[in-house]
């Protein structure tokens, strides 16, 4: 069984995106890893050579500014890279620049992948999710967080990146023009997947409010028009986590390598969870969840096996 893994960044250093870690965490289990560095405003590309590990592969890549609608841009780099990758490898490992893996789950990910190498129905692998906001210390608890998502695909050219690059769906119909735009592909259909017992890390949310006022500046574009991009983001100079939103506190550990970061932080988030006023809607989905697993409503891009 051969792995690669693959990925796509832009502007890493300006937005603060623990990419080199996002690499890193999953890097053990690859044999091969594409990451696809837009033309950026920094220094993200010495920084993704930087790791210097003779598996890492960069494709020098620029982004399309017309991609605007729905975050399309997004899923067209991801596809840049994985459609980059060799047809030797069996299985393709999609990490996004703010998403790292715990080092404890890898023997249960690479498990996985030899389980079902020889299984054709299965063709991709889904993980379960934490959301940290505002600091490492809290992870997100309302509806609003999705709770798995698509990351190990089969290496299947008919499987594009979705819409926005959350997740992944195949063209089945020889008919059917791979090379077209996600959102043109009406008739692509659902993975099939499998669940691991493994967890995704998501750090999107928790960066230096200097950092993340800039990244909401910049990335509101890819869904919008410049002028709501600006509404949107709103005149401030920092970012103003919201105090009132849903958390849990964390008490397990994080992944090793995002541990420089973590003892790096250097503000305060003044978030207390303990205060927050639940509405009745999430009390109700929260106690179907833990009694019976199930979240009303839930919007699922794949088909669980």
């Amino acid at each position: 069984m051969k792995v690669a893994g693959f990925t796509f960044i832009r502007n890493a250093l300006r937005y603060d995106y623990p990419v080199v870690e996002a690499i890193t965490s999953i890097l053990p289990i690859c044999d091969y890893f594409l990451v696809a560095v837009g033309r950026s405003d920094d220094e993200t590309l010495d920084l993704v050579r930087g790791i210097g590990d003779s598996k890492i592969h960069v494709l020098e890549t620029v982004w399309d500014e017309s991609l605007r609608e729905g975050g399309r841009v997004l899923a067209v780099e991801t596809n840049k890279a994985f459609d980059a990758i060799p047809p030797e490898f069996d299985w393709c490992f999609y990490i996004q620049a703010d998403e790292c893996v715990h080092e404890d789950a890898l023997p249960a990910i690479r498990t996985g992948m030899e389980q079902y190498l020889a299984d054709p129905l299965t063709e991709g692998l889904l993980f379960h999710y934490r959301h940290f906001y505002g600091s490492y210390d809290f992870v997100g608890a309302s509806r609003r967080w999705y709770r798995h998502e698509v990351r190990i695909v089969r290496n299947d050219k008919r499987i594009r990146s979705w819409k926005d690059a959350q997740g992944f769906r195949i063209v089945r119909h020889q008919n059917m023009d791979v090379a077209s735009p996600s959102e043109s592909l009406k008739e692509a259909e659902k993975l099939r997947v499998r669940l691991l017992p493994a967890h995704i890390h998501h750090y999107g949310w928790v960066k230096h409010p200097l950092a993340q006022q800039r990244k909401q500046e910049s990335f509101n574009r890819w869904w919008h028009s410049d002028e709501a991009a600006r509404a949107m983001a709103g005149e401030k100079v920092v970012y103003q986590y919201d105090g009132k939103e849903p958390l849990s506190r964390f008490g397990g550990s994080h992944p090793a390598v995002m541990l420089p970061r973590i003892r790096a932080m250097n503000w305060q988030f003044e978030g207390d969870p303990s205060q927050v006023r639940w509405s009745w809607k999430d009390r109700v989905s929260m106690w179907l969840e833990k009694t019976i697993g199930w979240r009303p409503g839930e919007y699922r891009n794949y088909e669980l096996l």
